[in-house]
């Protein structure tokens, strides 16, 4: 059964959405804007503000549910007498047609089939006032009002759906076949700012044609004209119907010899199950505008024929706001969030330069303490105080993206301020500031500041960015967390070794104060073994012997360390490098040597205490989840040296990667918030961005990289 698309799009501010009153209206076949704006006696423009998916010059999808304001009479339906009766003078067309002559028609064969006279087919088609019926003419047919015509929906014909888990904006409206745009509609709750849906959430639906009748059966056919060069081979691979099948359901391709160009012939539609519709089995994609069939194929790398079955609204055509339904496992040029597909924007080719981005940098340079006449003392203080050495090197590395981005036409207002780490001057700073005014803060670096910065600038939804680690209880929608956490990051590495295992032998290291971790770990590989750590007051280290027994020298040794104890992670390093290429029994020479790996859910200070042997960590291949990465060129690096002097410090890259993102976004579009709804995964030469919503507690970023030792030197891990 055909689903409803239903194009809804309210101009109005929500009270007023719960105070106007409308109808619906299903389209028929043949009926056009004009015709249905008659009946119902408003303008073509009401429709069109209620109706977004819909153009002045669209032809209107039968089936498809319009929003009619009320208000207007509907006009009367004039009755007509059966065959080629005349008309009142009076009366016009309510929709409009077409019909490809087809060879031998003739006008009274036409008008005959139709319902309508000669003269009607001559008023819509002026040029068979002068010149004979030819089949290469498409004719504009006239259709005229007749009695028992569909009157507009009401409330029965909609019914409420409740979210299921798991289940997620573009999963329901596909369910439906209608757009988001409707969806929003039709729930003017729903926020426009999130994409959240809670489990139990009711929703207001359309319900779906024959839905309250059980146990019903009906073929419904697809009337499709005959291109050039069409054989039944290609329809078979497009529509999945066997030539014999399509050649009774139209006899007339067997009395007209063959399938011919033009022939309009009956396609029977698969009435397909479309099975469970969730985020487990499915993503989802919203078509864009000027997309055709072509560009979504080659996009998904999935036939025509797949992509039909699993969305048979497609027979209808292509529109853009269609939610498709595309498998999970499907690989592309593409990238999926939340189980929706986004498409990958080039920002250096989507710069609009008439955007003009504000910024405000609030960091905590503290010159109120330092002494800018003794270079050595100032040197000293960088180096010891960390919120310094951060400011300054995001900062500076701010100040060459805000260069790279003028070199590209666009223009940024700046303004930057010293909050001293002091709460009342961030206070005092943001009192005096037209907050409303930008397009992003950059900073605090202290968590109060940063709380109460977020505060104030909410109301106004101005984006704040926390660019260094941050973890706050606030639970606001205008927060960019962009350090990766610890959790996506243990997570990202858990993924990663899940997709490498071939049978390994694993092995667990983790303190009590990683027991969560250990769990976790258990939970991807249940068979790992687990070494015991032995904790004492001063003292912590592992059993040797132990170890040993659990080592295989027939399989390649994956041994996981969890600690945020350097002292643990010494011994164990040094272990595990001793035992790295050796024989497990040194009397066995027949056997193979041990060959073991060391990785971690989370690299902390812990190993890069200065005890810690880098020529131990080399030898283990050790592997780490990372927010950063050594950058891969020297660019940027140039140019901080040739603008401050020196080389840049990892901080200074973080500051150049996060304002360059930042600054690119808002010349695509000058609202960080939006940009982050069609942007996925950014990537520069040291940091990765992907910024994602979570409910109402802010965008947190999910990108990391995976990092290994070996040879001495830290490289992405293959």
């Amino acid at each position: 059964m055909k689903k409803l698309a239903l194009l809804l799009f309210f101009s109005v501010s929500l009270t007023g959405c719960k105070a106007q009153k409308f109808t619906t209206h299903s389209v028929q076949k043949g009926e056009t804007l004009e015709s249905v704006a008659k009946k119902y006696n408003v303008t073509q423009y009401s429709i069109l503000q209620l109706n977004k998916e819909i153009k002045q010059n669209d032809a209107l999808r039968p089936n498809t549910i319009l929003v009619i304001p009320k208000g207007g009479a509907t006009t009367s339906a004039p009755t007509t007498t059966e065959g080629n009766a005349s008309r009142a003078t009076q009366e016009e067309p309510i929709s409009f047609t077409s019909h490809k002559v087809r060879k031998r028609e003739t006008l009274y064969g036409i008008a005959r089939r139709f319902n309508i006279t000669e003269d009607d087919i001559k008023k819509y088609n002026p040029e068979l006032y002068s010149s004979q019926l030819d089949k290469r003419m498409t004719l504009k047919i006239p259709q005229y009002r007749r009695t028992g015509g569909q009157e507009g929906m009401s409330e029965d014909d909609f019914e409420t759906y409740t979210v299921a888990p798991k289940e997620t904006r573009w999963s329901i409206a596909h369910k439906y076949g209608i757009t988001i745009d409707s969806m929003l509609a039709l729930n003017p709750d729903l926020s426009k700012a999130n994409n959240y849906l809670a489990t139990g959430q009711e929703l207001k639906m359309p319900k779906l044609p024959g839905s309250t009748v059980e146990n019903q059966e009906t073929q419904l056919y697809l009337s499709y004209t005959v291109p050039p060069k069409m054989n039944f081979f290609q329809l078979k691979q497009r529509f999945g119907v066997e030539p014999d099948e399509i050649v009774r359901l139209n006899p007339e391709i067997t009395e007209r010899g063959g399938l011919k160009e033009g022939m309009v012939i009956r396609i029977p539609q698969k009435n397909l199950d479309p099975g469970e519709v969730n985020t487990e089995n499915y993503n989802f994609y919203e078509v864009k505008p000027k997309q055709t069939e072509f560009s979504l194929t080659r996009k998904f790398g999935i036939s025509y024929k797949d992509l039909l079955e699993l969305n048979p609204d497609l027979q209808n055509g292509l529109k853009a706001g269609m939610v498709l339904k595309i498998p999970k496992e499907q690989k592309g040029d593409f990238e999926v969030r939340n189980s929706l597909v986004l498409d990958k924007i080039n920002l250096l080719d989507s710069i609009d330069t008439a955007n003009r981005p504000k910024l405000l940098f609030l960091l905590p340079f503290r010159l109120d303490r330092l002494d800018l006449s003794d270079r050595a003392e100032v040197a000293n203080t960088i180096d010891k105080r960390n919120s310094l050495k951060y400011s300054l090197g995001l900062y500076s590395g701010a100040l060459v993206a805000l260069d790279s981005i003028a070199e590209l036409g666009v223009s940024v207002d700046v303004k930057t301020f010293d909050n001293q780490l002091k709460l009342a001057r961030t206070k005092e700073i943001l009192q005096r500031e037209n907050i409303g005014s930008l397009s992003a803060i950059i900073g605090p670096l202290d968590l109060a500041s940063l709380k109460e910065t977020a505060v104030r600038a909410s109301s106004n939804q101005v984006p704040v960015v926390a660019p260094i680690p941050a973890e706050s209880d606030l639970s606001l929608s205008n927060v960019f967390y962009s350090y990766t956490s610890p959790e996506v990051l243990r997570g990202r590495m858990l993924d990663y070794m899940t997709e490498k295992y071939e049978n390994q032998n694993i092995i667990i290291i983790a303190d009590s104060a990683s027991a969560k971790v250990k769990d976790q770990i258990l939970t991807k590989f249940p068979s790992a073994k687990i070494t015991k750590v032995l904790e004492e007051e001063k003292n912590i280290g592992i059993n040797i012997e132990s170890l040993r027994q659990l080592l295989s020298d027939e399989t390649d040794n994956w041994v996981f360390l969890e600690t945020e104890n350097f002292k643990l992670v010494s011994s164990v390093t040094s272990i595990l490098n001793s035992f790295q290429n050796s024989l497990l029994d040194p009397k066995d020479t027949k056997r193979d040597r041990v060959n073991l790996t060391m990785f971690t859910t989370n690299k902390n200070s812990a190993f890069e205490n200065d005890v810690i042997s880098n020529t131990h960590l080399s030898n283990i291949k050790f592997t780490y989840p990372s927010v950063y990465k050594s950058p891969d060129n020297n660019s940027f690096s140039k140019r901080y040296e040739k603008k401050f002097g020196s080389l840049p410090d990892r901080y200074a890259q973080r500051g150049f990667d996060l304002t360059f993102d930042l600054l690119l976004k808002l010349a695509f579009k000058n609202n960080l918030m939006e940009a982050s709804k069609f942007v996925g995964e950014t990537s520069y030469s040291g940091n990765k961005f992907n910024y994602e919503r979570d409910a109402a507690s802010g965008y947190y970023n999910q990108s990391s990289y995976i990092m290994t030792i070996e040879d001495l030197s830290i490289k992405e891990a293959e």
